[in-house]
């Protein structure tokens, strides 16, 4: 699992392309889907759970044809990412 957070221009413009083009993109990469949340506090921002793996997120953002499709989607930052493996007790 990846943790990521990242900052855009404008909301409609963000999903739209990480919702199609950027979901074809990860898939390629090995990504098996994304829970994406809002950040009520900071509205130019999201934090996504990615099912993948480190050497997938590797080889995804090493993919040359990622940076176009991410300024497309207005990001205003590159991704922060954390990785985490195993369940999160309570």
């Amino acid at each position: 699992m990846i943790l990521a957070t990242t900052k855009f221009a404008e909301w409609d413009r963000f999903w739209s392309v990480f919702s199609t083009v950027g979901a074809e993109k990860r898939a390629e990469h090995g990504c098996k889907g994304a829970l994406v949340f809002r950040d009520d506090a900071a509205p130019d921002s999201v934090w996504a759970i990615f099912d993948w793996d480190d050497a997938g997120w590797e080889s995804f953002v090493s993919d040359p044809s990622v940076p176009p499709v991410m300024k497309d989607a207005g990001h205003l930052i590159k991704p922060y990412t954390l990785s985490f493996h195993g369940a999160i007790e309570a």
